[in-house]
C-alpha cells in the first residue's frame, strides 16, 4: 500500500474528526461531503446507503436514515462537552443507525430494522479499523451504537432490554446523552417526554446495580 493511499484515509479521517467535533452544524459538512465521489467508495458507501434506506413516517417523519443521522449528529454538537470522550460520542453519533441499510425491511406492510444496533456495532468497527489503529476509541464507538437502543427497551420493560450486560460495557451518562441526541434527533420530538425517560432509564439501572 502506498504511503499517498495512507496518507489520503488519514486526511479523510482527520478532517470528518474536525468537523464532527468543531462544527455547531457537523450536518451542513457531511452533506456537503455526501455529494462527493469519494463518498461512493468504501467505507463511505456505507453511510451513503442512508440516504436509500426509509424509516417508518409514524416514528421517523424526518425521512430517511440519513435525515435521521444528521439531526442526531447536529443535536450531538450541542451537548458534546458534557461528554467524557466527545471525540467517540461524536463518531458514535454519526455511525449508530450504520446498521439500518442491511436489517431493514418491510414486514407484513411496516418499516422494521431489527438488531440494527448490534449490526451497527459491526459495521462501525469495520468502518474505524479502516482509517484508525486507536482499538480504545474504536472500542468505545462500537459500544455505544451497540447499545443505544437499550434506553427505549429499559424503559419500556421490553424483552430486548439487557442492562446488566450495557453497563459492562458503556458508561450511563454517555449512553443516555447519545440516547437523548437519537430521540431529539427526528421530527416531532418532545423534549419533556424525552427527559422523562432519560430518568426512568437512570433510575432503574440504578435501582438494578444496588440490588446486587
Amino acid at each position: 500500500m502506498s504511503q499517498s493511499v495512507i496518507m489520503t484515509k488519514q486526511e479523510v479521517f482527520l478532517e470528518m474528526m474536525i468537523h464532527l467535533t468543531q462544527d455547531e452544524v457537523p450536518s451542513e459538512y457531511l452533506n456537503r461531503m455526501s455529494e462527493k465521489e469519494l463518498f461512493s467508495e468504501y467505507p463511505l458507501n456505507l453511510l451513503l446507503k442512508m440516504k436509500d434506506t426509509e424509516q417508518s413516517k409514524k416514528y421517523h417523519p424526518e425521512g430517511s436514515v440519513w435525515n435521521h443521522t444528521m439531526m442526531v449528529v447536529d443535536e450531538a454538537a450541542k451537548v458534546r462537552n458534557q461528554s467524557k470522550d466527545y471525540q467517540a460520542f461524536m463518531w458514535a453519533a454519526l455511525l449508530h443507525d450504520i446498521g439500518k441499510p442491511p436489517t431493514t425491511k418491510v414486514r407484513k406492510g411496516k418499516i422494521t430494522s431489527y438488531d440494527h444496533e448490534k449490526v451497527g456495532a459491526e459495521l462501525s468497527k469495520e468502518f474505524l479499523m479502516y482509517y484508525t489503529s486507536d482499538q480504545e476509541f474504536i472500542i468505545k464507538v462500537c459500544a455505544l451504537v451497540r447499545w443505544h437502543m437499550q434506553i427505549l427497551f429499559v424503559v419500556n420493560d421490553l424483552p430486548y432490554g439487557e442492562p446488566r450486560e450495557m453497563i459492562k460495557e458503556v458508561n450511563v451518562h454517555e449512553i443516555s446523552l447519545l440516547s437523548w441526541c437519537d430521540r431529539m434527533g427526528r421530527g416531532g420530538a418532545d423534549p419533556t417526554v424525552e427527559v422523562r425517560n432519560g430518568k426512568i432509564f437512570k433510575d432503574k439501572i440504578r435501582k438494578m446495580q444496588n440490588s446486587k
